[in-house]
């Protein structure tokens, strides 16, 4: 990879991983970075493997940001899975996520949680 195209926010994204993190002031929610560098495939273009969720009281995965898995980008029974795998879980829906850098994914998931918890009267 070119000096030029190196993705800045991958080190950031990286130094993320393993963290845990409450984000409201009882302590019922939190998030948890796990992020790990891969050979690059068709699936994984920008060499990560990542996972980034937002969970509730019950220690459920409300939201996330994740490649773990392909993810229909059709819907009905004809509906393939194929290309990137980055996808957004969202109150138990998928929808594919389109990955720009490392940056703009931790900048979504953030605004997402923010908009999550705004929601659901946390914050």
């Amino acid at each position: 990879m070119a000096a030029q195209d190196r993705d800045p926010g991958v080190d950031v994204l990286l130094d993320l991983d393993g963290q845990v993190l409450v984000v409201d002031s009882k302590g019922h929610y939190w998030v948890r970075f796990s992020v790990r560098r891969v050979e690059p495939s068709p699936e994984q273009p920008h060499g990560l493997n990542y996972s980034l969720t937002l969970h509730g009281p019950n220690a459920e995965r409300i939201l996330g940001f994740d490649n773990a898995h392909a993810v229909r980008n059709t819907a009905g029974p004809g509906g393939k899975k194929e290309g990137p795998a980055d996808h957004k879980h969202w109150m138990g829906t998928v929808r594919p996520y389109r990955f720009k850098n490392a940056a703009t994914l931790v900048e979504d998931f953030w605004f997402e949680v923010d908009r999550l918890l705004k929601e659901k009267g946390v914050i």
